[in-house]
């Protein structure tokens, strides 16, 4: 895109200190905070999950945002926008909120450690719900950097659904990969579920086993570019990556540590 990309919007399966630290939380809160130090103009977005304590974190609705419904499955649900601020960071977190699927207190498994059965519609009311939000605010990102597997249908919406729209038309989409479910079902019906506006048919037919090795090569496929995010990514999926012949950043352990991968990752945005 000729000149530097201005505006990032960073689309977090976690975030800390809202979710216990991880690699995927950590770069969720401290990727944003760099890029913005480094002069661009950054949105964050993730799940309001039950576990998360609004009191604490001082989480409040945004009334102007929220009142939309997100049809799944031919069902109306609302959805409600929430924003809390990192103080230390200057940064403001959005987050995408339905009493449905994010009110009950573990995160993607339930007490016994099993995979939700809905986690798949759970993936899709975030992504179209983080998209209509960013409509709202008419605010035209350059690039869309999704991390964690709840954000990976958000490139098939993007390229498919809203390409369109003169909010995305410029919309380039990075994706970071991780090991984080690619053992995981969804429940057979996801690939029906996901399909919306002018998804068709062909497009889905990566998901014909629904699993998140799938669900990551589908994200795969509709980005502009990948980040290695861990060094326990399935062979399949490196495969696939490496067959996309996108521009691919390695995994590298030494950077993540120091933070110098802020540096690297905002580099690469600037390619696109």
């Amino acid at each position: 895109m000729g000149d530097s990309a201005k505006k990032i919007l960073f689309v977090n399966s976690e975030i800390f200190p809202y979710l216990p630290e991880s690699d995927i939380s950590k770069i969720g809160r401290f990727l944003p905070q760099g890029i913005q130090e480094r002069k661009k103009e950054i949105r964050s977005f993730m799940p309001r999950y039950g576990c998360i304590n609004e009191r604490k974190n001082q989480l409040h609705e945004v009334i102007r945002l929220s009142g939309m419904n997100i049809i799944i499955n031919d069902v109306d649900r609302p959805l409600v926008i929430k924003v809390a601020s990192i103080s230390a960071a200057r940064m403001q977190v959005y987050f995408i909120d339905n009493e449905d699927y994010f009110h009950r207190k573990q995160v993607y498994c339930d007490e016994q450690g099993k995979f939700f059965e809905d986690n798949g519609e759970r993936a899709v009311f975030f992504a179209r719900g983080v998209l209509e939000t960013v409509k709202k605010l008419r605010w035209a990102p350059d690039i869309i950097h999704c991390q964690g597997w709840i954000s990976q249908v958000l490139p098939l919406y993007l390229k498919k659904v809203y390409s369109d729209d003169p909010i995305f038309s410029g919309s380039k989409v990075i994706l970071s990969l991780y090991g984080d479910i690619r053992d995981e079902k969804f429940s057979d019906d996801f690939k029906e579920k996901i399909m919306f506006g002018d998804i068709v048919g062909d497009d889905m037919e990566i998901m014909k086993e629904p699993d998140g090795i799938n669900l990551a090569k589908l994200a795969v496929r509709y980005s502009d570019g990948i980040i290695l995010g861990s060094d326990n990514i399935d062979k399949e999926i490196l495969d696939y990556c490496n067959e996309s012949g996108l521009p691919m950043l390695p995994f590298d352990a030494e950077a993540l540590e120091t933070g110098a991968y802020i540096d690297v990752y905002n580099n690469f945005y600037d390619r696109f």
